[in-house]
């Protein structure tokens, strides 16, 4: 399709960050962002990105930007993987124009709360809408995958399922809704132990792991017995086995961490004592449990009459800076400049 960009070609979108319940770690490939394993996530209402993508035929004119730019949080950022993004989106729609891109979260970035997630997710509906594509569900998955491999669940809301496929294109590896959040609500406490982004990203980490650790050939072999089961316990509506399944995988995933060269710990204080926080809640008698991605940030999984009670221990614990209580939230969606 040959598009024509006669002046501005603008679009806004809002995606919502995701927090895995049987996590990805490692790579397929990494040039085209393909995961090694599946993963099931929920989608969190409360925390989003909103980004706005502007394509401008009238760029190098009257002082305007030549290039495209990026502006994260108001701040000019440079990233590849988004000006990647936005070279797919030109090379499908058939635009030379450059871009202008702003972002905004509303919650930490760049500190183990996905924000790559809801950014990528967001980043893809809006480019692609402003530069006149017209893509399926399943389309936008996978663009958002090419700039963050959990972005591609972002395009979804409730409960979500990322496939990493097994075509060398990668067109196979996509997202796909698992249930709906009103089918099953759920309530996440995020319990904030920092503010400061992380000093290894993901896809460094990634790599590493891969490279060094001795359990990361388990890790992959064991993924389908996990995601298999975590899928049953969603169908079931069996909270209780989702819990253990989110908390065992979280462990996996952070013990895979510690066995790589160099370790990666991404905990602090705050992260320890939060899970003994929720570890003595369940004692008392309430279900829930924590998930804990590449970050120190403790998320915690209960039913939403539960939320107040589980919140209040959490911002009681040392080293937890806040709280925020989530439901499940919606998919990535435009939304008025």
């Amino acid at each position: 399709m040959d598009i024509t960009v006669h002046d501005h070609a603008r679009a806004t979108a809002r995606a919502h960050s995701n927090i895995a319940l049987i996590k990805y770690w490692g790579k397929r490939d990494e040039t085209l962002n393909i995961p090694a394993v599946g993963s099931i996530s929920v989608t969190l209402d409360a925390l989003s990105t909103t980004t706005t993508v502007t394509f401008d035929a009238t760029a190098g004119e009257g002082g305007r930007a030549a290039d495209d730019e990026f502006w994260l949080n108001g701040v000019l950022t440079e990233s590849t993987r988004v000006l990647g993004v936005l070279d797919l989106v030109r090379e499908q729609a058939g635009l030379t124009s450059p871009a202008v891109v702003t972002s905004t979260n509303d919650f930490p970035t760049g500190a183990g709360l996905a924000s790559s997630a809801s950014g990528f997710a967001a980043l893809a509906l809006a480019s692609s809408a402003a530069a006149g594509l017209i893509l399926n569900a399943r389309e936008l998955s996978v663009l958002a995958r090419r700039g963050s491999g959990s972005a591609a669940r972002s395009i979804f809301g409730g409960y979500v399922a990322l496939h990493s496929g097994t075509q060398k294109d990668g067109l196979d590896a996509f997202a796909e809704p698992v249930l709906n959040a009103s089918d099953w609500p759920l309530s996440v406490v995020v319990a904030i132990t920092t503010h400061d982004a992380k000093t290894v990203s993901s896809t460094h980490g990634m790599a590493g792991s891969r490279a060094t650790s001795p359990f990361y050939p388990a890790w992959v072999d064991s993924a389908e017995d996990d995601l298999t089961a975590m899928r049953a316990a969603i169908t079931t509506r069996d909270f209780c086995q989702l819990g253990e399944l989110a908390e065992h995988s979280c462990m996996k995933l952070h013990a895979l961490m510690l066995t790589s060269r160099p370790a990666l710990i991404y905990w602090n204080a705050g992260t320890i004592a939060a899970m003994h926080t929720v570890r003595m809640l369940r004692e008392t008698g309430i279900a829930v449990y924590f998930t804990i991605d590449a970050g120190p940030q403790v998320k915690a999984l209960c039913a939403p009459e539960d939320a107040a009670a589980v919140a209040h221990a959490l911002a009681a614990t040392p080293g937890v800076n806040e709280t925020r209580t989530s439901s499940l939230g919606r998919g990535a969606h435009l939304v008025e400049a």
